[in-house]
């Protein structure tokens, strides 16, 4: 167990573990499309508050959305709604922002339907965006960090999910695992390009092979 401890956080689960490097160097490529960052008002669609309180540039407002509690209190320069990112409350979606940003949302939100509004969602709230999602053929899904999870049959996926010692919370039962495995749908470069049209899809890569996508507007 000690060794898949250290495999995991070797992995994402700490500050020197190749997801922290990756999400580092993502977020300087963010700071270099949008280098007036500092002077935005940003919508974050289904983050936390923690995402923005320790990085090198924050922007002016951040305006975080969830269904989720707030991860701590929420400070000065944020605030947060409880709310569901495909369907926004007209107090929120009569409101316009400078940047619209999404870390890893976009495939759990339950059925291209959902994924449809999200996407007319993010349109509308701003006239540039930045929405990144972990790409469908990269080897390891990395929600559950096991080789080719994604592809395999659904029961399959929920015993991996169940009893596969690198997963962040494995299920506690087998019901709870069907609805995990069947809760994340991982998105390839076609359905980003047809939910982002007007977009530029960026491609993130880990040792030159595809980790993510990334649909980015620059007004």
């Amino acid at each position: 167990m000690k060794a898949l401890n250290g495999l995991r956080r070797a992995f994402v689960d700490s500050d020197t573990s190749l997801g922290a490097k990756s999400r580092a160097r993502r977020w300087q490529w963010m700071l270099d499309t949008f280098p007036d960052l500092v002077e935005m008002r940003v919508i974050d669609l289904g983050g936390r508050l923690g995402t923005w309180r320790d990085v090198p540039v924050r922007p002016a407002h951040v305006h975080v959305l969830n269904l989720e509690e707030p991860d701590g209190e929420v400070p000065e320069w944020a605030e947060f709604d409880h709310a569901d990112v495909c369907v926004l409350p007209e107090a929120i979606a009569g409101r316009s922002y400078d940047l619209v940003f999404s870390n890893s949302v976009i495939e759990h939100l339950g059925g291209y339907a959902n994924r449809v509004r999200f996407a007319d969602t993010v349109a509308k709230l701003a006239d540039r965006h930045w929405v990144q999602t972990p790409y469908r053929y990269f080897p390891v899904e990395p929600h559950v960090l096991f080789p080719g999870f994604q592809f395999l049959p659904l029961p399959a996926r929920a015993t991996v999910a169940r009893h596969w010692p690198l997963a962040h919370t494995p299920p506690g039962d087998k019901d709870t695992a069907v609805r995990s495995a069947l809760e994340v749908e991982l998105l390839t470069r076609t359905e980003m390009r047809l939910l982002f049209p007007d977009s530029e899809i960026r491609t993130e890569r880990m040792a030159a092979v595809p980790k993510s996508l990334i649909a980015v507007k620059r007004a």
